[in-house]
């Protein structure tokens, strides 16, 4: 078993790179993937279409130039609404093929009220239903091509609030990706997930969290955009979120899995200058895993 630092990757939403439509501008990629590496990670998430290739060689290739490897990626799906089964099952059998063939090992579904990302509703229990069901299918799919889904609870999305993460902790046996911060914002104890459903972690996304601003981006008030751009996401070890015990809990129960740091982030004011922007603010999040995390976690024995 790797210890814990070894198991700590990256992901290109800290630079900025989302798949949320109209999120900002996206960083070149040699600059975030250089920067990635020159902060020791050796492993990403994919990131919005157009930041790496989407042949599985080339983004294998040129991965491998920075020393890094693909985990997986971000995936959001439409699982609610029967008359789009078909063509999810289709979008959702490219994408695990391309991971498939990139090396990946995960496939992190999200849930969307449609593509364009519109303000969830409401689901019927019908429409519940076929949710429920199309995760088995996803699951089926993944398995097919040698991945694990993990369902990713997310800010505007179906599965957005403890009701919704318990609903599906009821409902089906898919398996999570603990994002820290989305959960929290949900209003859900991540240490107390990380306890209690502890079996259903296939994953971990770490990400602090101002919750003072929570509240009005749940009534729509404010759009999870404008937030992120007022500082709902901060460095790791400077929101509200209690960071160490998630690790603590996990890792005291013996999970093997890996940690990215995801510090979402949008620009929109223009290009950073070199040596500047969300780099210094994964760097902060870093150090704060090395310096005050690494050094409560008990370190596998030799």
């Amino acid at each position: 078993m790797k210890n814990f630092l070894d198991r700590v990757c990256s992901a290109p939403i800290s630079w900025g790179i989302c798949e949320v439509p109209g999120w900002g501008e996206m960083l070149p990629t040699d600059r975030v993937l250089t920067e990635m590496a020159g902060l020791g990670f050796t492993a990403t998430e994919l990131g919005a279409p157009g930041f790496l290739p989407s042949d599985p060689s080339e983004l294998k290739s040129l991965l491998a130039n920075y020393g890094m490897s693909l985990i997986g990626g971000f995936t959001p799906l439409v699982l609610h609404n029967s008359s789009e089964r078909n063509s999810t099952i289709e979008s959702a059998g490219s994408t695990a093929r391309l991971f498939q063939e990139a090396g990946a090992s995960l496939f992190i579904s999200s849930i969307v009220q449609d593509m364009d990302w519109s303000y969830p509703e409401k689901l019927s229990s019908d429409e519940q239903k076929h949710m429920f069901e199309m995760f088995g299918v996803i699951d089926d799919i993944c398995a097919e091509f040698g991945l694990k889904q993990v369902l990713h609870p997310h800010v505007q999305t179906l599965v957005e609030t403890k009701d919704d993460i318990n609903r599906v902790l009821d409902g089906c046996d898919v398996n999570f990706c603990l994002d820290t911060g989305h959960i929290a914002l949900g209003g859900e104890d991540p240490v107390k997930f990380a306890r209690d459903a502890f079996d259903r972690v296939g994953h971990v996304h770490l990400k602090d969290v101002n919750l003072e601003m929570g509240p009005a981006v749940l009534r729509r008030e404010v759009s999870i955009m404008n937030a992120t751009q007022a500082g709902l996401f901060t460095p790791l070890g400077q929101g509200s979120v209690d960071i160490l015990g998630v690790v603590e809990t996990l890792e005291a129960r013996g999970y093997q899995g890996l940690y990215v740091i995801e510090q979402d982030t949008a620009i929109t004011d223009g290009m950073p200058s070199p040596n500047e922007g969300p780099l210094l603010q994964v760097a902060e999040s870093m150090k704060y895993l090395v310096d005050v995390v690494a050094t409560r976690v008990a370190q596998p024995k030799a």
